[in-house]
């Protein structure tokens, strides 16, 4: 048996990257015919970087999606795994993603970047009393 409402905020997170990465093609596509930019320039993510900087900020995010997300993945599927039922982890689920969704739009739309730090640092904050919640839990059993 599975813990749907921790499924939740781990499809909404998997949205998130999915979201970025239509936004991401976009951007590329739209510069690429706005610049008349050959697309052979963009073979290789460094020559990519040189040619489409309107592109740049949703790339850099989209490579975020992997970062510290990753720790989170790993959280909620080992919750799901150990069938740990704890709401106080899903509160902790939904505030992390719901961060990484105002992260992303800050980073894609008018990058602020102290905005977008502060978003990054609670982030990070709230995935380590993920993390600190479960190991709690783990300890205890």
């Amino acid at each position: 048996m599975y813990f749907k409402p921790l499924l939740l905020p781990l499809l909404a997170q998997v949205l998130l990257t999915f979201i970025v990465l239509y936004i991401l093609e976009q951007k590329r596509v739209n510069e690429i015919k706005k610049k008349k930019i050959d697309p052979q320039k963009t073979d290789l993510r460094s020559h990519a970087r040189e040619v489409l900087k309107d592109a740049e900020a949703a790339s850099d995010n989209y490579q975020n999606q992997f970062e510290t997300p990753l720790l989170f993945y790993i959280a909620i599927l080992l919750a799901l795994s150990l069938l740990v039922q704890d709401w106080f982890i899903v509160a902790l689920a939904w505030t992390y993603v719901g961060l990484r969704y105002i992260h992303s739009f800050i980073h894609i739309t008018y990058n602020h970047v102290l905005h977008r730090f502060s978003v990054f640092v609670f982030s990070s904050v709230v995935l380590f009393a993920l993390w600190a919640r479960l190991g709690w839990i783990i300890i205890q059993s």
